[in-house]
């Protein structure tokens, strides 16, 4: 294995990790909590995970298709489309909300803040199983080409 291809399972098993996670651990106990704590909540979120993820997100989908032009295989295309897809989903489903929320100046919630909060919640279970997808074809990919 060479260097990118370890940078490729570790950033993208990070990201898919931490994202697959949030959605299947994290969220579902946000939405257990009073309206305003979940925008208290949600706004910490934007100064963690937003800024080390729009990163991390970019640098896997990269890693990804690098990898695979390098070393092309179906499970590492697939793991690049996957990811190529998780990253498209963000971009248009979930940025604009994490935006939206991030806007939003007062301690209370504004009408339709937690119907917005769920929509980010479809895109966030579909991106973090495209990450986890991607990691796990990108991981047999890479150790099955070793």
């Amino acid at each position: 294995m060479d260097i990118i291809e370890i940078a490729a399972i570790l950033i993208i098993g990070f990201v898919g990790s931490a994202e697959f996670g949030s959605a299947a651990l994290v969220h579902p106990v946000i939405r257990r909590l009073e309206t305003e704590d979940q925008l208290t909540f949600e706004k910490g979120l934007l100064k963690t995970f937003g800024r080390v993820m729009p990163i991390g997100m970019t640098m896997a989908t990269a890693l990804g298709i690098i990898v695979t032009i390098n070393a092309p295989s179906a499970w590492l295309v697939f793991a690049a489309i996957s990811l190529s897809i998780a990253l498209i989903v963000t971009i248009i489903g979930n940025v604009p909300i994490n935006l939206r929320t991030g806007r939003i100046t007062e301690e209370t919630a504004p009408k339709g803040f937690i119907a917005m909060r769920r929509r980010w919640d479809v895109f966030q279970v579909v991106r973090a199983s495209l990450q986890l997808l991607g990691f796990i074809l990108a991981a047999i990919g890479i150790v099955g080409g070793a």
